[in-house]
């Protein structure tokens, strides 16, 4: 092997340098010295020198940005830390009844608090990407995916020089940010894609995702994609030079001052009334932005108030996504028909002629219930004002009525419909606008059920999309869920499109499909009134299937965030024998990760927990609590075992003296869980 030339060698140690300091110029002191062109050529003359000497090269040059080898396929990562999506507020008042929430929520878990300032950040409209730092090296980029598991985009995000591959300090660092991509940089991309017939980007965050899921980096290199970092996940500090942020702000500067770029446009905010006027200032100047935003992402700026708030089944507490408001367009409304949901539950939807709004075609909105119909006075032919925000499904804001010419149709709703099955009779939800089906067996509830059971929410089976799972249900192959594990090869090959490798991708789908959570499983039962964020309240509070399924009504409406409707359906359909053989039959099938509880010292031990703790978060506390068999309480009682006092305890801590029931400090608790 030929040596390096000692002045090949120093030249390239000197581009290193040089293209890094002109990237953190342009990217994280948005103060370019030079040109794109001239910086360009730094870079390729230093990719000529590792071409010429191949051991120049590594993992943290920065030709590594111009894209190296295609990968065959994206790996999953599980996270280290769970990935949420933030709850939407879309007026004033959504803000209000937020903060309102949140001061609830701390009194009753006896946190104590003067004031609560805010730090508003713009809300990209991007991709979510991970990104994990191993002694301030990175190490491993990825997608949320379902918040648990994402995949690895690694080569991808190397792409992108604003992400840094080497940090300002030697740290072990898990951050959190947005992909985008600029205006400027979407419209180059569309021409090109315009002369070569190929379909056009709707917007700058598909692009962006299209970009991230390449499995050619080169492809990702030549879009110039851009980074903003905006939350640390995981922080381990080995530099005294570096003091832990203490708020939300205080991450940002330290993000900044470690190499990542960030959106230089937040504030803190000491009122929801300073946050409105934020926000009113950023919906006029939005526009004039290289990037998309939808809105601001409002978060409680004391770190230890965040943890101390922790998250719900889906979202965090501490924060929400204030929505700019949505794009409005005319369009034509051409039918209405009504849709069946797996639950029964009828929903009038109507059928638009297509129209752009927000980024995207749409040729349908919903029209909620009979009484939004009513209430809209909607007819077929009617030019309607529609808006797009949020939610995929558009709203109809209102009826152009100074536009109809008298061959408009109004809706009769209907008393029976075909799709409910049996003789098609609907009923109205009791204390609810809603009708449903009276049927609770008809085909089109079974189809949508078996589409949910499969999603990705719940069982997750790669692979197994509705148009399959109709083909099934239609072909006789499946009628109930657990029917889905005991599919063969023979019987998918004789399926029209079925290959033998496809037939192998979806078996190895299903099986992988066996080993899941309990959240998942939930999901999958189609529950009446039990969504995502309710299964993971359920998990995380009885820890066991079997314990859920015995609970009693009353301790379920109990729960935080669940309350007595919830609990009355949750615990009425676990009562009824036929859903008691549905998940029997499942369970033959399907193994649910359990809590493990065998020989821990904290085996049938009730926890409650008071004050702000500073080391974790609550809701890992929590966690940590019921992993090793523990279980978690509200309320203090004479037969609680454990009381842990954080910073600033409440009532709770009075009434654990009371009663005599022993406090523990948060280190005495960190060693109890620890031993």
């Amino acid at each position: 092997m030929a040596s390096i030339g000692k002045d090949d060698k120093q030249r390239a140690i000197k581009l290193r340098d040089l293209i890094e300091r002109h990237r953190m110029q342009y990217h994280e002191l948005d103060k370019p010295e030079i040109t794109d062109e001239a910086y360009d050529s730094l870079v390729e003359e230093l990719r000529e020198l590792e071409d010429k000497n191949p051991e120049l090269k590594d993992g943290m040059s920065p030709t590594v940005r111009v894209g190296g080898e295609p990968a065959t396929h994206f790996k999953k990562v599980e996270h280290k830390v769970r990935q949420w999506s933030f709850d939407n507020a879309f007026s004033n008042e959504d803000i209000l009844k937020w903060e309102e929430r949140i001061k609830r929520y701390l009194d009753k878990e006896g946190v104590s608090y003067s004031k609560i300032d805010y730090s508003v950040e713009h809300k990209i409209d991007g991709l979510k990407i991970i990104l994990e730092y191993k002694n301030g090296v990175f190490i491993r980029g990825a997608t949320r995916g379902d918040g648990i598991v994402g995949e690895d985009i690694t080569h991808n995000l190397k792409t992108i020089e604003s992400v840094p591959l080497k940090l300002n300090k030697k740290i072990d660092i898990i951050v959190v940010g947005e992909a985008w991509l600029q205006h400027s940089e979407l419209s180059r991309i569309n021409k090109e894609r315009e002369k070569n017939s190929e379909q056009v980007f709707a917007n700058t965050r598909n692009a962006a995702a299209g970009t991230l899921r390449q499995l050619d980096p080169k492809i990702a290199a030549e879009r110039r994609l851009s980074s903003f970092i905006y939350d640390i996940e995981l922080l381990e500090i080995k530099s005294e030079e570096i003091d832990e942020p203490k708020t939300q702000i205080d991450e940002l500067k330290l993000l900044k001052k470690l190499g990542f770029s960030t959106n230089p446009n937040f504030k803190r905010c000491e009122s929801i009334d300073s946050i409105e006027k934020y926000y009113k200032k950023w919906i006029k100047k939005r526009e004039k932005e290289e990037y998309e935003m939808d809105g601001l992402a409002v978060k409680v700026n004391d770190l230890l108030l965040q943890r101390a708030l922790g998250h719900t089944g889906k979202a965090p507490r501490f924060s929400i996504a204030y929505k700019f408001p949505a794009e409005q367009v005319t369009t034509v409304v051409e039918d209405i028909s009504l849709q069946v949901g797996r639950t029964g539950v009828i929903t009038p939807v109507a059928h638009l002629k297509p129209v752009r709004v927000s980024g995207a075609t749409v040729s349908r909105a919903t029209l909620h219930n009979e009484d939004e119909i009513k209430r809209l006075d909607v007819r077929v032919g009617d030019t309607v004002i529609i808006q797009r925000a949020g939610d995929v499904i558009p709203d109809i804001v209102e009826v152009v009525k100074e536009l109809r010419g008298g061959s408009e149709k109004a809706y009769i709703f209907p008393r029976k419909v075909p799709e409910c099955g049996g003789d098609g009779s609907i009923e109205r939800v009791p204390g609810q606008a809603a009708w449903r089906c009276v049927s609770k067996d008809s085909f089109a509830q079974k189809r949508r059920k078996f589409h949910h059971f499969v999603s990705k929410k719940a069982l997750n089976i790669d692979g197994l999309g509705p148009q399959i799972v109709d083909l099934l249900l239609e072909e006789g192959l499946i009628n109930s869920y657990d029917d889905i594990f005991t599919l063969k090869e023979g019987a998918l090959l004789q399926l029209p499109g079925f290959k033998e490798k496809s037939v192998e991708n979806l078996l190895d789908s299903i099986q992988e499909s066996k080993d899941t959570t309990l959240p998942r499983f939930i999901i999958g039962l189609s529950i009446e009134q039990v969504g995502e964020e309710t299964a993971h309240d359920l998990a995380g509070h009885f820890g066991s299937l079997e314990s859920i399924m015995k609970a009693s009504e009353e301790e379920l409406a109990g729960i935080e965030g669940i309350g007595d409707v919830v609990g009355k359906s949750i615990s009425s359909w676990f009562k009824n024998n036929s859903n008691k053989n549905i998940v029997d039959k499942l369970l033959k099938y399907v193994s649910i990760e359990k809590i493990k509880k065998t020989g821990s010292s904290l085996s049938d031990k009730t926890f409650v927990l008071t004050g702000t703790l500073e080391s974790l978060s609550r809701d890992e506390a929590s966690e940590k609590i019921r992993s090793l068999g523990g279980n978690l309480s509200s309320s203090v009682s004479s037969s609680t075992d454990y009381v842990v006092v954080g910073r600033s305890p409440g009532l709770k801590f009075d009434t654990a003296k009371e009663l005599r029931v022993e406090t523990i400090s948060e280190n005495e608790f960190i060693a109890l869980i620890s031993s």
